[in-house]
């Protein structure tokens, strides 16, 4: 089973038990480690059946303090749906490369003009990550408004939602775009510079070409954590087996 497929089958096998009353409202779910054992994975994987049952609103995580049970949910309409920051980027691969392309047919110099201005904001060394990324969101959407097509734009929007609201998302996304700084320039003034020259095929490409990068980095980021999680299950079995040893 994939890892992907275990995290989510292990979030499926806490909230029966939520939904059980094993686990009532209001009460604090064990501890990562307690749940491993519980359910023979890694404390990595329960953590992150964790992140997707707070992004589903059925528990609060509180740093310092636990994981607490909340109230069961309402089927609120507009609620996002549990994905991970590989299927979103991988869904922004394909939309947003042709929303690119629509909007290179389409583009005005006054939306040229707008683009360089936020591109701008967004590489201001003067500026906080929290800025950057702020004019980062709008760069994206001004180009999904651009395209002209109200569907697209409305897809992108969500897309930027999953992108800013979901935590599982926002934690890979933010480990990999803190220190890419001089390729994300390149990449956007290479979107624009497409936009510019109204050539839907340059456009397309510059998009693809940003988000494989970023696709890419994930692949990168996701296996260095998973080696270093290893290491150190490593390094606990060799201290559990050197107390036996002891005895």
């Amino acid at each position: 089973m994939s890892e992907n497929r275990l995290y989510q089958s292990i979030a499926t096998e806490i909230l029966k038990l939520i939904e059980a009353g094993e686990f009532p409202p209001g009460s604090r779910l064990p501890g990562e480690r307690d749940l491993a054992e519980r359910f023979g994975v890694s404390r990595v994987t329960i953590r992150e059946a964790e992140i997707a049952l707070e992004a589903q609103g059925w528990i609060a995580i509180k740093t310092g303090s636990g994981v607490y049970v909340r109230a069961k949910p309402s089927a609120a309409t507009g609620a996002l749906p549990d994905v991970s920051a590989f299927d979103l980027t991988a869904a922004r691969i394909m939309i947003e490369a042709e929303a690119a392309a629509l909007a290179a047919s389409r583009i005005t110099d006054t939306e040229v003009i707008e683009l360089e201005g936020l591109l701008a904001a967004m590489i201001d060394p003067a500026a906080s990550e929290a800025e950057h990324n702020e004019h980062d969101r709008k760069f994206h959407l001004a180009i999904a408004r651009i395209c002209g097509n109200p569907v697209v734009e409305y897809c992108i929007q969500q897309i930027w939602r999953m992108r800013t609201e979901l935590p599982r998302v926002k934690q890979v996304y933010a480990r990999v775009c803190h220190d890419d700084g001089a390729s994300k320039t390149d990449e956007h003034t290479a979107i624009l510079d497409g936009l510019k020259a109204r050539d839907p095929a340059a456009a397309r490409t510059a998009m693809r070409e940003h988000f494989q990068r970023l696709f890419e980095a994930m692949l990168e980021a996701t296996e260095s954590e998973a080696l270093a999680e290893i290491r150190r299950r490593t390094q606990e079995d060799r201290e559990r087996f050197l107390a036996t040893t002891r005895i």
